[in-house]
């Protein structure tokens, strides 16, 4: 319990093959992995993770069949009106990056709420990567920054990483510590791309509707067996470990 990951990021991955495999519409899939965040969730924070991230649209979800795209902000917007009060009940924050502006206008305006309403919890920050990608939100910090040199409210040798950082979506958020990603793939399909440098990555095959209390602990624990060295040596880290 000394060597919990500070934050946890997850690629919920695997809902619609895993609803094929059973002989279902992709979208039970998803409806049933909402019962895997429900249990993430209250995991998490069981356990004392303070930041989770949940990457749950992203930009490129859009050009999946509009059947799909519906049904699956329709699912979204349903938990968040489910879910809402017993959040705020347990002391839980939820923030949301990515291009809102992408989303529809209705859905958009229950999502601002959802964050408005769950505001001031304490106890878990859990980030909701929606209409996300990272490579979006590497170049909106870029143009940001830009202007504002442009503008004289900077100057071009002042940016540094922490400024660059500051730019984006995730500001004031720690990086990731450990990213898993379900359903089997092995990538990270620009995700938190520049936060993640650093973070352990975790694959498992098993799908999200799965990927429940136990399958997280497993994550957790391969990670507490990982050195982490941030470039120096082994030697460099035990020796600091013993001081």
């Amino acid at each position: 319990m000394k060597r919990l990951p500070h934050h946890i990021a997850i690629v919920m991955d695997g809902n619609g093959r895993w609803a094929q495999k059973q002989g279902k519409e992709r979208v039970f899939g998803h409806a049933e992995g909402v019962e895997s965040v429900r249990s993430i969730i209250e995991t998490a924070r069981t356990i004392g993770i303070p930041y989770l991230t949940l990457y749950t649209f992203s930009t490129e979800n859009f050009s999946r069949p509009q059947e799909e795209v519906k049904a699956l902000m329709h699912l979204m917007v349903k938990a968040i009106e489910e879910e809402t009060e017993k959040l705020v009940a347990n002391d839980i924050r939820c923030v949301v990056i990515g291009n809102l502006t992408l989303l529809d206008p209705e859905v958009k305006a229950r999502v601002e709420d959802f964050v408005r309403r769950t505001s001031s919890g304490r106890s878990l920050t859990v980030v909701l990567a929606l209409s996300y990608s990272s490579r979006w939100e590497i170049t909106r910090a870029a143009a940001l920054l830009a202007q504002e040199a442009k503008d004289g409210i900077i100057r071009v040798q002042d940016i540094d990483e922490n400024l660059f950082a500051s730019r984006l979506a995730t500001a004031g958020i720690p990086d990731p510590d450990l990213l898993i990603r379900t359903g089997g793939e092995q990538r990270i399909s620009n995700y938190l791309l520049w936060q993640a440098a650093y973070a352990e990555l975790y694959f498992t095959p098993v799908p999200w509707p799965e990927f429940r209390e136990e399958a997280l602990y497993e994550a957790v624990i391969e990670y507490q067996h990982r050195e982490r060295r941030f470039g120096k040596t082994s030697e460099q880290i035990k020796g600091n470990a013993t001081e």
